[in-house]
């Protein structure tokens, strides 16, 4: 589902990162993990199309992201790919149902009764009235689980999912992610500095500024 063939990234002469290569299997969880400013995020950024790097390539669902100009990046983004942030990044005039239905709005096929199943399959059934505010933390990553599920993605991106929660609801949520991915067929890759959160993947791959390692 993902290819990742002697990636490099560079800011002017320093190199973020040089040679990384790794492929991610429908249904598999793969965690990255790293030191701070190793560019992980950077990384995650490449295999969705959304930054530029030097050299290599990345294949999503067959499709070379090299071949597609930005509006086909974008295409394929709103088709293929979710997204689950360490922010969050719900909008707060949009009520819990309206924002996990954004992206099937996004490709024009509304399907209320898909966001009822994806709210109650992430434990928040009888909740998609309410807006963000009136929801905790966990509450709100688990709303950015269902959005990114909810159409239904081949590859599912988090970034750092727990960094603003603590321990117990961070654990909730993970599981929440891993079985919600698993279950679905999507390909889920974690960029993550928690060891416990690493524990819970099919494979554990350390970034360092010269590769990447098993």
């Amino acid at each position: 589902m993902l290819e990742v063939q002697g990636l490099a990234k560079r800011y002017g002469d320093a190199a973020v990162f040089r040679d990384v290569s790794m492929a991610v299997a429908p249904g598999e969880f793969v965690a990255i993990v790293g030191e701070s400013g190793v560019g992980k995020s950077t990384l995650l950024n490449c295999m969705a199309g959304l930054d530029r790097w030097d050299e290599g390539r990345v294949v999503v669902d067959g499709t070379d992201l090299a071949t597609l100009d930005d509006e086909g990046r974008a295409l394929l983004r709103r088709a293929k790919l979710g997204f689950v942030f360490q922010a969050f990044h719900v909008l707060p005039h949009l009520d819990v149902a309206q924002n996990v239905g954004l992206p099937l709005l996004l490709q024009q096929r509304p399907d209320d009764a898909r966001v009822q199943a994806m709210l109650e399959a992430v434990g928040l059934a009888g909740l998609g009235a309410r807006l963000p505010q009136e929801l905790s933390g966990g509450q709100l990553q688990r709303v950015a689980i269902a959005r990114a599920l909810v159409h239904a993605p081949k590859l599912l991106l988090a970034d750092e999912p727990t960094g603003n929660l603590d321990p117990a609801t961070a654990s909730r949520v993970l599981e929440v992610l891993r079985t919600q991915a698993k279950d679905s067929g999507a390909a889920l890759v974690l960029v993550t500095h928690s060891d416990h959160a690493a524990t819970l993947a099919d494979r554990v791959l350390r970034l360092q500024a010269d590769g990447i390692r098993a």
